[in-house]
């Protein structure tokens, strides 16, 4: 055993591949077998001339398949017997092959042997490290010989053969969903029974999948893995590269049947789908309310808990999603790329400068389906829609008054607080809102923008138009809930209320 063993602990390789001239790094996929040519021991210069020989000296009684290591001979029989004889001693799982087994202890120990020689991250297993190269070659060895696409692991090209025969033996017994692989539909499950096997050690954040737990953990390294070779963007996660590199194409591989609207992810299509059949698989728990996407659900449940997890680093303001403060971020800089053609204007985004241009045109493309009321912007729409459905979703702590909008919610909390932060310059009134402010400017100014388009009178308030509106078409929406009496203006029905409570102004 000296003898055989010895030149392990000097790194000594005293064997020598004749057939391939290379490094030594001991794996069993023959893929891989031109990257190994020296042996610390005659038992491993054995095993590795066997591609060379064809020499299989492992049979598989169970299907006459045969193999040049032991190892494989091991796992492929425990695939057929269930056998798994080679025990952790630490937590009790077992494994069909000891390798299998020297793999996952590392998972106690945290040993990583495996080191990539370009960015220094190391691995416990050296088929993870083999993976990991090719982040940095973009090489892809495994390709399909039915359409030629390439794959870097051999993993993904199974994955992907399977969609050439479409089969999906494997079938959900709770709502029948069927899958191409056992391990997919393992994965499904879960979302029915709500099990995340996999916790973040950092934060605590649980995921149903290991490949997304690997994924979020990048949220707390940094490491971004996968870079555009065209603009040097990185990006955590290979198929946000993949995505990415379509708005430099302006490859949308993924078209609707319905209505020919095109995408660039296959995911964007799904939820797009879900606008002609009205699905809204993602209900919040609190409230009820469903959503077409997940991250709108995200996005709607802080408004339940009014958390703000995306902080500003330069004046520590908060934020509930990360666009705003993304958007909140560029008022630092106060750069203004984007600049209107039509009046000279700047704008820090794109989006918004394409909303200003509507002033211009008149254009309003989103309209709400109910009342046919027409907006410039997308979010002025959704905002709307809350008349119709009556949905309050930002509730005041202090006294549990509801409000459609959150901007309303933040005013109305100063007059609990007492808090005027709006100053007017001229004569030192202050107001709970900007809008409030910039009406009473106008009694400065003397400037009236709002005109009745029947009889050319002006206004300095939109409100006072709308109200003076109201003498033209004899409108009167505000109405007693005691005697059914209506009126043209709210203030008139609260004071007309004060009959019956017999309250004195």
């Amino acid at each position: 055993h000296l003898q055989r063993d010895g030149p392990r602990n000097t790194g000594e390789k005293p064997f020598e591949c004749i057939q391939y001239d290379g490094a030594f790094a001991r794996n069993h996929h023959h893929h891989l077998h031109k990257s190994t040519g020296s042996f610390m021991s005659y038992t491993d210069h054995q095993i590795h001339t066997r591609p060379h020989t064809g020499e299989k000296v492992y049979d598989g009684n169970q299907c006459d398949k045969t193999f040049s290591c032991h190892n494989h001979f091991e796992i492929r029989k425990g695939t057929y017997t269930g056998e798994k004889p080679y025990e952790c001693n630490q937590c009790g799982k077992t494994f069909a092959g000891r390798s299998n087994l020297q793999i996952h202890k590392r998972t106690h120990t945290g040993e990583k042997p495996y080191e990539c020689k370009q960015c220094g991250k190391a691995f416990a297993c050296h088929s993870t490290l083999r993976n990991h190269k090719r982040t940095h070659t973009g090489e892809k060895p495994y390709e399909c010989n039915q359409c030629g696409k390439a794959f870097a692991q051999f993993g993904h090209l199974q994955c992907h053969e399977i969609t050439h025969n479409a089969e999906k033996p494997y079938e959900c017994n709770q709502c029948g969903k069927a899958y191409t692989r056992h391990s997919n539909l393992q994965r499904h499950k879960r979302t029915h029974t709500g099990e995340k096997l996999y916790e973040c050690k950092q934060c605590g954040k649980a995921f149903t999948c290991h490949r997304y737990l690997q994924i979020h953990e990048r949220s707390h390294t940094g490491e971004k893995p996968y870079e555009c070779n065209q603009c040097g963007k990185a990006f955590t996660c290979h198929s946000t590269l993949q995505v990415h590199k379509r708005t430099h194409t302006g490859e949308k591989p993924y078209e609707c049947n319905q209505c020919d609207k095109a995408f660039a992810c296959h995911r964007y299509l799904q939820i797009h789908k879900r606008t002609h059949t009205g699905e809204k698989p993602y209900e919040c728990n609190q409230c009820g309310k469903a959503f077409a996407c997940h991250s709108t659900l995200r996005k709607h449940k802080i408004t339940h808990t009014g958390e703000k997890p995306y902080e500003c680093n330069q004046c520590g303001k908060a934020f509930a999603q990360f666009v705003h403060l993304q958007c909140h971020e560029i008022t630092h800089t106060e750069e203004k790329p984007y600049e209107c053609n039509h009046c000279g204007k700047a704008f820090a985004f794109h989006s918004t400068l394409r909303n200003h241009k509507r002033t211009h045109t008149g254009e309003k493309p989103y309209e709400c389906k109910q009342c046919g009321k027409a907006f410039a912007c997308h979010s002025y729409l959704q905002i709307h829609k809350r008349i119709h459905t009556g949905e309050k979703p930002y509730e005041c702590k202090q006294c549990g008054k509801a409000f459609a909008f959150h901007s309303t919610l933040q005013v109305h909390k100063r007059t609990h607080t007492g808090e005027k932060p709006y100053e007017c310059n001229q004569c030192g009134k202050a107001f709970v809102c900007h809008s409030y402010l910039q009406i009473h400017n106008r009694t400065h100014t003397g400037e009236k923008p709002c005109v009745c388009k029947q009889c050319g009178k002006a206004f300095a308030c939109h409100s006072t138009l709308r109200n003076h509106k109201r003498t033209h078409t004899g409108e009167k929406p505000y109405e007693c809930n005691q005697c059914g009496k209506i009126f043209a203006r709210h203030s008139q029905v609260q004071i007309h209320k004060r009959i019956h409570t017999e309250e004195k102004p």
